[in-house]
């Protein structure tokens, strides 16, 4: 098409041409006459012969455009249409599929490579690599210090605006799942179903905030409201910081090999100075902040092998000491985190439908912000909490079941959400429309006065 434009084009510019060198020749020919006087009938046939240009038709001008031409062009850009299907359509290579399957599931890839690693060898992690520096101090300030550095201080200003939401939100992520699993945990350990262990993971995993980048992912996708996004997740965390430790030892209370004071001064060290400095980096620092927006996804990257790190390590000490626990007990952990994460968002969308049924993008948001745990802050706070605990490693194993489960749902439930939300805002302006049609339509307005009158009637 756009090579059959140029023909016509150049056609249209060839006759323009022609006309007004026509024209121009007509007018020289006038000016010469009237300067000159009339010409000999020599020179007059010199003159014509010398400033008329040939005659041209219109059919040769339609001939420049020819149709056979244009179907050949277009002949042309089919196949190159076609062709260029066809190469979109090429499978991809089983390397390709896998670079793609590890970019997208790196975190859960390497957290399995570093388990198998521990129970391969675990003093090199116990003892060699150092983990009561390497990983308790210098890799859980570095992940905090980035958090602090990341987190948006400024959406708080938008809790005003939905308190009553937020605080839905945030009431149910930390309150009412924590009791959930609390007390289904504490039933199984009963019927002698759970190790204790084991029992106590799944609490210390219900305690924590909900996650930051995996909700915003997941309720973009789904149609939410991303902005509520953004504020419940930087508010979590900071809620975290002080509230989980606190329900934790709520529910677990404080245990022989636990130190109140000293767990709160290492959380005080290791968690809340990081985030200040990074919040201070934040606000003062534009190098800081120039360089962290430079280099996101390398301290993303940093913050993730940090995290494989610190689970790395905590599984040597687990193999190392030995622990009661089995493979049967991981693929009962799996199943249980399964029932536990349905139910409460189960219970969540209940109680998000009845609080909140005309706004269809909050529940979708509340959905994830309300049953979402995250793992970044989690596995450091346990280590934090339960340093040389041997049972520290059965504690974080609920997290990390909790943690790629609750992507997995998110996924699959993320088109249908998008859906939903799309079809309700659609019933929801259909119901609002005929309302606001009618109250803005005036009474007189039933026999406009420039309907025409019905036929056989006087003017």
């Amino acid at each position: 098409e756009l090579l059959a434009a140029d023909a016509i084009h150049g056609t249209m510019n060839s006759k323009y041409k022609h006309t007004t060198s026509k024209g121009l020749s007509e007018e020289t020919r006038l000016i010469s006459k009237s300067e000159m006087g009339a010409p000999q009938e020599g020179e007059q046939n010199i003159m014509t012969e010398t400033t008329e240009p040939p005659s041209s038709t219109d059919a040769e001008v339609e001939n420049a455009a020819d149709p056979g031409q244009v179907d050949g062009i277009k002949e042309q850009e089919d196949t190159f249409v076609e062709e260029a299907e066809e190469a979109s359509q090429v499978k991809p290579s089983i390397w390709q599929r896998a670079v793609a399957f590890y970019t997208v599931n790196s975190f859960l890839i390497l957290v399995v490579i570093a388990i198998l690693l521990a129970y391969a060898y675990p003093p090199l992690g116990a003892d060699y690599l150092q983990p009561q520096i390497t990983a308790t101090w210098i890799a859980v300030m570095f992940i905090f210090v980035m958090a602090g550095l990341g987190l948006k201080t400024k959406e708080f200003r938008k809790a005003f605006n939905r308190f009553y939401f937020n605080a839905v939100v945030q009431i149910f992520n930390f309150g009412a799942v924590s009791a959930v699993v609390y007390g289904f945990s504490r039933f199984m350990e009963s019927v002698g179903a759970l190790e204790q262990s084991l029992a106590d993971g799944m609490v210390i995993c219900a305690c924590l905030p909900l996650t930051v980048n995996m909700v915003l992912v997941l309720t973009k996708s789904s149609g939410g409201d991303e902005a509520a996004a953004v504020f419940n997740a930087a508010a979590g965390n900071m809620l975290g910081v002080f509230l989980s430790p606190a329900l934790i030892l709520m529910y677990l209370g404080v245990k022989g090999d636990v130190n109140l004071g000293e767990v709160f001064y290492k959380l005080g060290i290791r968690v809340v100075l990081p985030i200040f400095v990074g919040q201070m980096l934040q606000k003062f620092s534009e190098r800081a902040v120039q360089f962290a927006t430079r280099y996101k996804k390398q301290l993303k990257k940093g913050q993730e092998y940090c995290l494989v790190f610190i689970v790395y390590t905590v599984f040597c000490k687990t193999f190392e000491t030995g622990s009661d626990s089995n493979a049967g007990d991981v693929f009962l952990m799996i199943g249980l985190q399964f029932v536990l994460l349905c139910t409460v968002m189960v219970l969540a969308w209940i109680v998000l439908r009845i609080l909140f049924r005309d706004e269809p993008k909050l529940r979708v948001m509340g959905l994830f912000g309300c049953t979402h745990k995250t793992v970044a802050m989690g596995v450091p706070l346990i280590n934090a909490m339960y340093e040389g605990n041997p049972n520290v490693g059965l504690y974080t194993l609920p997290l990390l079941v909790w943690h790629p489960m609750q992507l997995v749902i998110g996924s699959f439930l993320a088109p249908r959400l998008a859906a939903f939300v799309e079809h309700k805002e659609a019933a929801l302006l259909l119901a609002a429309t005929p309302e606001e049609t009618t109250s803005e339509l005036p009474v007189s307005t039933q026999h406009d006065e420039e309907t025409p009158p019905p036929a056989g009637t006087k003017q």
